[in-house]
């Protein structure tokens, strides 16, 4: 079993499947190796079977007769005990895999992750925000899962798991990560135009590194008002619908140099971009509609999610995109 294990890791990390960030993800491997070497077994034995049965008993002459083949008791129940102690084996298997990956560990860091049209934010025990997952290596951590419009699911390939993340409940899953380094996030269920952008990181510290990334994300307080916008611009996910250092828009409006500019509206007439307009447009998104993006905005509202300081740093960060 041992020498198994070895050579299907192997075979898996090194071939077609992503790299194995976990334990779990071994286990699920190994499972899925089995799955394969079983399944091409039983294709070649009854593939092979058929055609030399086919080549054995074929007419020679147009004056063959069909040979007699009556049943064989010990053959019917060869293949049909085996297959079912194969499948019951798997049953087994798949259980407990699951068993362990769903049965969360008392002592596990805590995150928050909610995702949201088009994008993750994590937030931790000491309220940091951020768009990436930091995580420390060999540490079991449990990741609670909500969502605050329609359903997403959470899939990390390397750490072979995936949970949907559902509006109006919580959902869990955990993991503990053998290896430093970044790890792609998705979404894994189609949630609207832009779920193909649907994608963060998981980065996976030291316990000495991850303590030094908590504190220093918790003084966020303490930046210039203009860099303080700039995070809460990062970890509210404004990044995956609007540039801002370029004039290209995306789902929204480019945000670069935009400041100050004259905006042509769906309603009628134009708007200047000002402070009050950027206020209105984070805080009422249906209020004005520009021209050439859709009507309603699929932005969503951020009203009762920015506290007045928020807001003021997130206008003073758009500001000074030149």
């Amino acid at each position: 079993m041992a020498i198994w294990t070895l050579l299907m890791n192997r075979a898996m990390a090194d071939t077609f499947m992503p790299e194995q960030g976990t334990e779990i993800a071994k286990s699920v491997d190994n499972l899925y190796a089995f799955l394969l070497v079983v399944s091409f077994i039983s294709c070649a034995i009854l593939i092979g079977g058929m055609i030399y049965f086919a080549m054995k008993y074929k007419r020679k002459t147009a004056n063959d007769k069909t040979a007699y083949i009556t049943h064989d008791t010990r053959l019917e129940v060869l293949w049909s005990v085996v297959p079912l102690i194969i499948f019951m084996v798997v049953f087994a298997w798949g259980w407990v895999v699951f068993h362990d990956m769903r049965t969360m560990p008392a002592d596990a860091l805590e995150i928050q992750v909610t995702g949201k049209q088009w994008a993750w934010t994590a937030e931790y025990k000491n309220g940091v925000k951020s768009v990436d997952i930091v995580v420390p290596v060999n540490r079991n951590v449990k990741i609670v899962l909500a969502s605050e419009d329609v359903l997403h699911s959470f899939y990390v390939p390397s750490f072979r798991i995936k949970m949907d993340a559902i509006p109006g409940r919580y959902t869990n899953l955990w993991f503990n990560a053998t290896k430093l380094g970044e790890f792609h996030v998705f979404c894994a269920e189609y949630c609207g135009t832009t779920h193909s952008g649907m994608i963060t990181r998981l980065k996976v510290v030291s316990q000495e590194d991850f303590d030094k990334w908590l504190t220093s994300e918790s003084e966020i307080g303490t930046l210039p008002i203009a860099e303080r916008g700039r995070k809460y611009f990062q970890t509210r996910a404004c990044a995956s619908c609007h540039n801002v250092d370029n004039p290209a828009a995306k789902v929204g409006p480019s945000l670069y140099q935009l400041y100050g500019k004259e905006e042509a509206l769906i309603e009628g007439g134009t708007a200047k971009v000002d402070d009050n307009y950027l206020r209105e447009s984070i805080m009422d998104p249906q209020a004005k509609h520009v021209v050439g993006f859709p009507k309603p905005s699929p932005m969503p509202s951020f009203q009762g999610q920015l506290s007045e300081s928020e807001l003021a740093a997130l206008i003073e960060y758009i500001k000074g995109l030149k």
